[in-house]
């Protein structure tokens, strides 16, 4: 029996759309993605990750991360967390982590620094994880994690750097960088 041409085309159309999925879906496999375990992007955090001081009513436990599927060439990764929509929308650092060890594929809540990592510096001027702690009465903020893999060992950078100095000494050594975002309000 012929096929006139529109079967052909539809037929066509359709393995071309099933190769098209197959193939997203594998790069989405691959990719180097970051995720909190438990949280979709965007889900919202419970009280223990928001600050303890200031009546903010929290724990102060930094919330877990797990990266995968670092590019090859990866030296180290640094690790931020930041508030766009806090301090009137000019952002706010919570949290900013570097030096880290190529090995390393994720922060369990709360957990104490991954041996021969950095601090950097936060919000309040010290180091360490600082908690959300929005204005009563406001939407929910949003919580930026953000993984960097990077070129440079993981002594190569100074302690103490605040997240702009951070993304100045690394603007020519990211390999690739992956976000999700997490959001809390009270």
């Amino acid at each position: 029996m012929k096929q006139n041409g529109f079967a052909r085309r539809l037929r066509c159309a359709s393995a071309c759309a099933v190769f098209a999925l197959a193939s997203a879906q594998a790069y989405a496999a691959q990719a180097f993605a970051v995720a909190s375990p438990g949280l979709a992007d965007g889900g919202a955090l419970d009280s223990s990750h928001a600050a303890s001081a200031n009546n903010c009513g929290g724990g102060n436990v930094s919330p877990a991360l797990q990266w995968r599927n670092a590019p090859a060439g990866t030296k180290s990764f640094a690790v931020t967390i930041f508030d766009p929509d806090g301090a009137k929308g000019l952002g706010i650092v919570h949290w900013v982590l570097y030096g880290i060890a190529p090995s390393t594929t994720g922060l369990a809540a709360g957990a104490a620094m991954p041996p021969g990592s950095i601090a950097g510096t936060n919000r309040t001027g010290a180091t360490g994880y600082y908690g959300p702690c929005p204005p009563i009465g406001d939407v929910p903020h949003h919580y930026v994690a953000q993984v960097y893999a990077l070129d440079v060992p993981p002594d190569a950078l100074p302690t103490g750097l605040t997240r702009d100095a951070l993304l100045a000494a690394i603007k020519d050594h990211v390999i690739a960088a992956t976000s999700t975002v997490l959001r809390y309000g009270r």
